[in-house]
This record gives C-alpha cells, sequence and structure tokens, in this order.
C-alpha cells in the first residue's frame, strides 16, 4: 500500500521552493518530516507489533510527504500531547485525529482538515437503549484525556452525562468493555476502527451529531508549509487515492465515507 502512496503522490508533486516563516524554520526546508501519531486507535493510527505505524493517519502522512518530496519517520503521541510535540520540536507535523477548534488554532497552524469525520457514540453490542445524544444524559460516558469530544456533548449539546476520565480513547474501549463505562464518543473514523478490531463486541449508534474536522498540525505561523500541505491534501483526494484508501482501511465497516476535497480551513 505504501508503494502506491508514493507513486500517486511523486506523480502529482510540484516543484517548491525552501520557505521561512518570521525567523523559523519552514517544513518545507526539511529532507525529513517527523510526524506524531497515534499508538493506539485501530484504522488510524496503531503501533504493530513489530514496532511500526500503520493506518489512515500514517497513509496521509506518507502521501503528503511524498508529495512534498520529503523522507518520513513517526513518533508516538497521545491526544493531550499533540501541542507540546510541535513545541517542543520533536515533531513537524501532528496527524493523529486532531480536531480543528478555535482554541488549538491559536496554538498551531491547521492544514486540512484532511478528513471531516462526524461524532457519533459506540456502546456495548445489544445495547437497545442509547440510541442518541440526548440519551447519554445520565449515563457513565467516557472523557479521553485531551479530547474536547465530551466537552461537545455535555457543554455543546447540554447533555448530563457523568463524565469518567481515561487516558486515551483505547482506555475508554477497554472501559466500556468491562462494563465501567456507558458509551464513547467521539469521531466515527475511530469508533468504526476499534469496532471493526474486536468484531460482535461493540455497536456504533449510527445518530452523528456534530463534525470532527482533522487537521494536520504545523508548528504556528508555518503558512508557506500549510498551504503546500494543502495543495498535497487536494492532489491525494482528486487523484482518487484518498477514497482508495479510506476504503481499504474502513471499507468492512459500513460506514459511509466522504471521499471529496474537504472546504478547508485557510492558513493562519
Amino acid at each position: 500500500m505504501r508503494g502506491t502512496i508514493i507513486l500517486l503522490a511523486a506523480a502529482l508533486a510540484a516543484a517548491g521552493c525552501g520557505a521561512q516563516t518570521g525567523g523559523r524554520a519552514s517544513i518545507l526546508d526539511r529532507d525529513e518530516l517527523v510526524v506524531a501519531v497515534k499508538t493506539d486507535q485501530p484504522g488510524l493510527g496503531f503501533r504493530t507489533p513489530a514496532g511500526g505505524f500503520e493506518g489512515f493517519d500514517v497513509d496521509v502522512a506518507n502521501f503528503v510527504a511524498s508529495y512534498l518530496g520529503k523522507r518520513v519517520t513517526f513518533v508516538p503521541t497521545t491526544s493531550e500531547g499533540r501541542e507540546d510535540k510541535l513545541n517542543s520540536g520533536e515533531a513537524d507535523m501532528v496527524i493523529a485525529t486532531y480536531s480543528i477548534s478555535p482554541q488549538r488554532k491559536t496554538e498551531v497552524t491547521f492544514a486540512g482538515p484532511y478528513y471531516v469525520s462526524r461524532q457519533d457514540i459506540l456502546v456495548r453490542a445489544r445495547t437497545t437503549d442509547i440510541r442518541g445524544v440526548r440519551d447519554l444524559r445520565g449515563r457513565r460516558l467516557c472523557q479521553a484525556k485531551g479530547s474536547i469530544s465530551a466537552s461537545r456533548i455535555v457543554e455543546g449539546r447540554r447533555v448530563a452525562a457523568d463524565l469518567v476520565p481515561a487516558g486515551t480513547y483505547s482506555e475508554c474501549v477497554d472501559l466500556l468493555r468491562a462494563g465501567r463505562v456507558d458509551a464513547v464518543s467521539t469521531g466515527d473514523l475511530i469508533l468504526a476502527g476499534f469496532a471493526a478490531a474486536d468484531k460482535g463486541a461493540f455497536t456504533i449508534v449510527n445518530e452523528p451529531f456534530t463534525e470532527e474536522r482533522y487537521g494536520i498540525a504545523l508548528r504556528r505561523g508555518d503558512v508557506a508549509g500549510c498551504e503546500e500541505v494543502n495543495r498535497a491534501l487536494t492532489a491525494m483526494y482528486q487523484s482518487g487515492a484518498a477514497a482508495k484508501l479510506l476504503r481499504a482501511r474502513f471499507g468492512s465497516t459500513g460506514l459511509q465515507l466522504t471521499t471529496s476535497v474537504p472546504q478547508f480551513e485557510g492558513c493562519e
């Protein structure tokens, strides 16, 4: 699969030159990009037993890097550690189901989104009394550290769920499996990955109630790099590579996948 990604990206790549942003190096000035991805989200960002990384987020990183003519390596991140990876210089980009929000746009520069997911709800199989977001009132809802998905329910929808903290969404799913929470809510791609990895254990409610616009985070102010990443993402969708990658990762889950070019936020 990676060879296909590289060939498609190379065929579409355009010549570019280095750029500086406010005295700080742009990703365009680097020969190798270090990309932070998740390690515990099946189908999106997952560390294999051999120590490598795989998933749609990794596919996107490989396509973008190849389009830009860069080598790529990966480092792990959690939801709460994403900004730190950039600010510390440990990573040049973060592609880790990182939902774009006004607050986060004050801390990083977002390219994309590279995918517009829809927030949904994951429950244990054969659960019949949670059919939508309103049914979460008074229920135990997992809140992954560093994620804004639970706050969209409690604050955005004013649903008084009982929040149960966890470090990651992988831990949330473990709590759901063990009966210690009643539901996990976040983007449907994340939920589909967990459901596919443990067939028959979980069910997606299929009542989406908001969008999760997953962005590619760069260091704040790297506008030139952001614009080139957006060109790479446009090529990924227009060439059909995005559709191929999405279907390979999630085609068996029954999700209705979006395969058109997302509306970009604009680099700031």
